[in-house]
């Protein structure tokens, strides 16, 4: 038998210290998998858009089809909230990989049957209605796993460096919308741009629909975060939400509102802007915002990491402090901008202050309520904000650009970034005084 180390042998909590948090990173490894596949396949459609759009909506100019395309993006947000509800319900009832598993599936579902769908020449109206089908069932499947992932993520991180790992969240988020835009490059650089607009546009749906089944498999081997104790305690799950946790609850919707409208003017609809007010052409614009995500996607980390120091109150006012100032002046710059180069200066150093936000957006919420109601608590406050406000910043912005008034949309985000300072400035410092610092672990250990 070989001989152990005299470390070993003089200290083996520090074996098991060692061996607990690599479990939990596995564990954190195959939440997050499964992540980026859901928000690959949520903002494949937005990536695409500017190709699939005339095929449903063939009347109008390029700014109407645009806006019918993102009135039905924004409907899958509408379904959030039921999402956030009935997927929290299942994780706080039944358990947190259940409710991941559940939503995956869900999301194979969405995008396979718009892989598939005929186009208005093909069978007129119901094409669109369809494609609406499609998008409920893929927003309630985001919506509910937004909440989830976001709670077991920050369960089952180490205490010491929560904000670190629960960034990995956004890491996947951020990962999803980059690689729906780099298929998009693939795609660009292969076909020709009438053979996008004919089937081409087709190809990262199916993409997702595959990817959602591997990540299936992969949840399956996640460990529980809750304890049959708090199951116990989660029967009357959205009364007790309402009637003991008001405050927190509306803390995380006034964030979430600031955070995912600010968040989804610079990622998703930042393409749109390039093309159809900057005068960029589609290539160039998923070029430029391709690279603007991959840097945004290595930032989470840091500031997640940075949040472990300075706390997490200290980083959601940067945001909002930084939102309210910064807005409308960088989108009027980047309105006339003519360089790839200097877009990407502008568009990078506007999302290195929503960093500030999305990197412990997940953490900083699971921190606000109790095990037996937090999945709720996240899911439900989170998908009411951002169905109302995040999903619809597209819309938002293209019908003040139709409605000739672009630049008022600047400061609509300016001023929801001010309710997201106005929320951060009401709460005491999470990491301290929240409920996962009192709890004895993050999560029980995996097994």
């Amino acid at each position: 038998m070989p001989e152990q180390p005299a470390a070993v042998l003089a200290n083996p909590s520090a074996v098991e210290e060692r061996a607990d948090t690599r479990r939990r990173v596995m564990a954190i490894i195959g939440g997050s998998s499964g992540n980026l596949v859901e928000w690959y396949d949520f903002y494949v459609y937005a990536a695409t858009a500017l190709y699939f759009a005339p095929a449903f909506f063939p009347a109008g100019d390029r700014t109407t089809q645009l806006l019918n395309a993102a009135a039905i993006f924004a409907v899958g947000f509408l379904m959030r909230p039921i999402g956030g509800w009935l997927f929290g319900s299942v994780a706080d009832r039944y358990g947190r990989r259940a409710s991941m598993m559940a939503s995956v599936l869900m999301m194979c579902f969405g995008s396979l049957m718009i892989a598939v769908l005929p186009t208005h020449a093909s069978i007129g109206v119901a094409a669109p209605v369809l494609l609406v089908v499609a998008r409920l069932i893929q927003g309630l499947s985001v919506g509910g796993e937004y909440g989830t992932s976001a709670t077991y993520m920050s369960e089952v991180a180490t205490q010491r460096h929560r904000g670190f790992f629960a960034s990995f969240q956004y890491v996947t988020l951020i990962g999803g919308q980059l690689l729906a835009l780099l298929v998009l490059v693939v795609l660009q650089a292969v076909l020709t741009p009438d053979e996008i607009r004919a089937w081409g546009w087709r190809i990262p749906f199916l993409i997702g629909a595959a990817a959602a089944i591997v990540a299936l498999f992969l949840r399956r081997a996640l460990h529980e975060t809750t304890t049959a104790a708090d199951r116990s305690k989660s029967g009357a799950g959205t009364i007790s939400l309402l009637l003991q946790h008001p405050k927190p609850l509306m803390q995380v919707i006034l964030l979430t509102a600031g955070g995912s409208l600010a968040f989804y003017t610079y990622t998703t609809y930042m393409q749109k802007f390039l093309v159809n007010t900057a005068g960029f052409s589609a290539e160039r614009a998923s070029v430029t915002m391709t690279v603007v995500l991959f840097c945004y996607m290595l930032l989470q980390p840091v500031i997640g990491a940075l949040s472990d120091r300075i706390g997490r109150r200290v980083c959601l006012i940067i945001f909002g402090l930084g939102g309210a100032i910064m807005t409308v002046p960088l989108l009027s710059l980047l309105a006339g901008v003519q360089s790839s180069t200097t877009a990407f200066a502008i568009i990078f150093g506007a999302l290195a202050v929503v960093s500030f936000y999305t990197s412990i957006s997940g953490v900083v919420k699971a921190e606000l309520f109790p095990a037996e109601i937090r999945a709720l608590g996240v899911g439900l406050g989170y998908a009411i904000a951002n169905s109302l406000f995040g999903g619809t910043a597209e819309y938002v912005a293209l019908w003040f650009k139709s409605q000739g008034m672009e630049s008022t949309f600047f400061w609509y985000v300016s001023g929801f970034c001010i309710l997201s300072l106005l929320s951060a400035l009401s709460m005491r410092e999470p990491r301290v005084h929240g409920h996962l610092a009192r709890e004895q672990s993050a999560a029980p250990p995996a097994r």
